[in-house]
């Protein structure tokens, strides 16, 4: 058996599925697949755990799946948070500096970094990531990478995502007692567009849309940074209860019909096609047109469009994304959806999927609905590169002489506080302390 620290699993807990994925890096740096599992989702609505008991069981038996195929114990996980409750917002934080001569470390960066976890924040919510986005030295803006640089004035613009902290102590409790240990909580838009965008997309602006079963996750980037992300609680599932009501037929029958029948385009179907939908209980069959089933889907869908054009405008870099929009999640997979972004829109659009990063073993997964669970891999394999780079800086720490000017930086670092706890070390503290309660 592989060694663990070398393998990665990702957890992607969705409204429609549950989804564990277990990865490792091969020597091209692309992550060969070693098995996945795949469970039907029952307790969670719209991104958010509403039932425990039933989201423990359907996460064992994903975990399970995975465990089996591929012959490995599954111990921990890397866990995507989504929901309409996650919010984004821009914050500058600033530090002074002691002294022009030394140069800016990343421990200055870390506590500006630090400080912003300080921000007040309305009651229950927390905040989750703080991404700095670009930085400001004694008035010269534009700055992408400070280190190395002198300056007495410290400034950088942040991107923050927060995010109601009772939603991801269920999370959190929900992986818990299916026996596993959460290493990371990570934003799924951001762990999406790990697997499906480019740097150079990036770079040139683009929009993630992951179109999920209980929302549509939003994320723009540009000039390589992430500028805005927002949180959309409409998706698949509300177009399948559309059809269901549309159509007057039983939900199982709705969902069956949008992924064979289904079309983002109404145009697009010929009038004269007809579905025959089984009846209840020795009840007459029920003819279904599937152009009519195309405007209910199309009707539906030009809202939640509507909604992420809403979001790309707000973010006020609408005439700055060179590369469009990149659709990803299970909702990518409809017909002709392409077409009705690029239409409402007017920007170049095109389906995401997870293949360039994914090595062998990975046929199975290079559908757009697997966008969140291997992102969450990729995420995964970034944390451990950055875990052993810290060890592996302090190894290599030397001796050093008192009262040396080496060892006044090395104090003046170690004035700057230690780092602020995130909302996942938080909830993992919260947690314990329920724990040794009950104990």
């Amino acid at each position: 058996m592989e060694k663990n620290e070398d393998i990665v699993v990702g957890l992607d807990i969705g409204t429609t599925k549950i989804c564990t994925i277990v990865g490792r890096r091969n020597e091209f740096g692309k992550i060969d697949i070693l098995g996945y599992g795949k469970s039907e989702s029952l307790g969670v609505t719209r991104g958010v755990v509403t039932n425990i008991v039933n989201t423990i069981e359907s996460i064992k038996l994903s975990v399970a799946e995975a465990s089996e195929k591929s012959k490995v114990d599954i111990g921990s996980v890397y866990v995507g948070i989504a929901g309409q409750h996650i919010k984004s917002l821009q914050h500058r934080g600033m530090r002074t500096r002691n002294s022009l001569d030394d140069e800016i470390n990343q421990g200055d960066i870390d506590a500006i970094v630090d400080d912003m976890y300080k921000l007040a924040m309305p009651p229950g919510e927390k905040i989750i990531h703080v991404i700095p986005q670009e930085y400001i030295i004694d008035n010269e803006q534009g700055i992408k990478n400070p280190i190395g640089m002198s300056g007495v004035r410290l400034e950088a613009n942040c991107h923050i995502i927060t995010g109601q902290i009772t939603a991801a102590k269920n999370i959190y409790k929900c992986v818990d007692r299916s026996s596993l240990e959460t290493k990371g909580l990570y934003l799924e838009p951001l762990a999406s567009s790990e697997a499906v965008l480019t740097e150079e997309e990036k770079e040139a602006g683009v929009v993630l849309v992951d179109i999920g079963g209980g929302t549509t996750d939003v994320a723009i980037f540009q000039d390589g940074i992430i500028r805005h992300t927002a949180v959309i609680p409409f998706g698949g599932n509300v177009i399948t209860e559309d059809i269901k009501m549309g159509c007057s037929i039983i939900r199982n029958q709705a969902e069956l019909l949008k992924i064979k029948f289904g079309s983002a385009l109404a145009s697009e179907n010929l009038e004269n096609e007809i579905v025959s939908i089984p009846g209840l209980r020795g009840r007459e069959p029920r003819e279904i047109s599937v152009k009519n089933l195309s405007h209910i889907i199309q009707a539906r869908m030009e809202e939640i469009i509507e909604h992420v054009h809403f979001e790309i405008r707000n973010s006020g870099f609408e005439k700055k994304l060179i590369a469009g929009i990149v659709i990803t999640g299970g909702g990518a997979q409809l017909r002709h959806i392409v077409q009705l972004v690029e239409f409402i829109t007017g920007m170049d659009t095109r389906v995401g999927y997870p293949n360039e990063h994914l090595g062998k073993g990975a046929d199975d997964l290079k559908s757009p609905m697997y966008a969140t669970g291997v992102g969450l891999v990729i995420k995964g394999f970034h944390d451990l590169d950055k875990t052993r780079k810290s060890q592996s800086a302090k190894v290599q720490e030397v001796e050093i002489p008192k009262n040396s000017r080496a060892d006044k930086m090395k104090k003046d670092k170690v004035i700057q506080g230690t780092p602020r706890p995130s909302l996942f070390e938080i909830i993992a503290d919260i947690f314990k302390e329920e724990k040794d309660k009950e104990l």
